[in-house]
């Protein structure tokens, strides 16, 4: 296919203008004298021109015009999956340690971090429950429930904390597996507090707050969190089966269902404006980098 020539006077574009043919060839008929432009043009090519002066009763013939290929700049971005975006951000939750030991693995810092699949919330609460710092953890609870004598039928000694420590390990086993991964996948629910770190102090306190019953879903909306009010109760109906046949009943469900709720309140005003500084591997407040040029 030929180049488009067109042939211009001075700042004014004449209506002279062909395409030249196959050989790249081309002519322009009864153009008046004096100087002229020609703008060549083609597909995949770069535009070039040639100027000159035509004098009266002159043929004017163009030197050779070579049409050059035109630079093409293409910018590539690296995408990387979601799945494995979704795997490095979980990795760099796993670093999060109050004081750099206490685990703090449900939080994202990241206020736009990608979806979680049903194998990454699994994996995230099992990290959670053989962490070496959690069985401490329930070991001081199991203690403090032994000196209040809480549980009375589990009785004294070290029988009586064996079984503390059971329960209170199972209660935490179950409330994380249920409400931080089985209904997170069946609900698609994102189990995690999502730092706000911006606002207003009181924009900060009532977020907090309302994540104690709300969450993301994994499609990016607020919902209703299903997932941890459901571990919550499931995870009490459960504890029926192993703890002392006067300490059961649905009374004690709903009741330890509301402090949970409570607990997560608290726990999310501390996260919001305490825990933070306390994490050394916190990353700052940032975007996703779902690419990279």
């Amino acid at each position: 296919m030929g180049a488009r020539v067109a042939l211009s006077r001075g700042n004014q574009t004449s209506n002279s203008e062909m395409l030249s043919g196959d050989d790249g060839q081309f002519s322009f008929t009864s153009v008046a004298p004096g100087p002229f432009q020609l703008t060549i043009t083609s597909q995949a090519f770069a535009t070039q021109t040639s100027t000159g002066i035509l004098h009266p009763g002159e043929m004017f013939i163009v030197p050779a015009i070579t049409l050059a290929v035109a630079t093409e700049i293409t910018q590539v971005q690296v995408v990387l999956p979601r799945v494995e975006l979704a795997e490095e951000e979980v990795k760099e939750q796993e670093k999060q340690r109050v004081f750099g030991v206490i685990p703090n693995f449900y939080i994202s810092y990241v206020p736009d971090a990608v979806p979680l699949t049903s194998k990454q919330k699994f994996g995230l609460a099992w990290k959670t429950t053989i962490d070496p710092v959690n069985f401490g953890v329930v070991a001081v609870i199991a203690g403090v429930q032994q000196a209040q004598n809480n549980f009375k039928e589990y009785g004294p000694g070290a029988q009586g904390y064996a079984k503390r420590y059971g329960a209170s390990y199972a209660d935490f086993v179950s409330d994380t597996f249920i409400g931080g991964a089985i209904l997170p996948s069946l609900l698609k629910q994102d189990p995690r507090y999502f730092y706000k770190g911006t606002g207003t102090t009181r924009s900060r306190i009532l977020y907090a707050l309302a994540n104690s019953v709300i969450c993301k879903g994994d499609n990016g909306h607020w919902q209703p969190n299903y997932s941890s009010i459901g571990g919550s109760l499931a995870a009490g109906g459960i504890s029926n089966l192993y703890y002392p046949a006067s300490d059961r009943g649905a009374a004690l469900v709903f009741e330890n269902t509301l402090i949970g709720i409570g607990e997560n309140a608290a726990t999310n005003l501390l996260q919001e404006f305490v825990i933070r500084k306390l994490t050394p591997n916190a990353p700052n407040n940032q975007s996703s980098p779902t690419s990279q040029p």
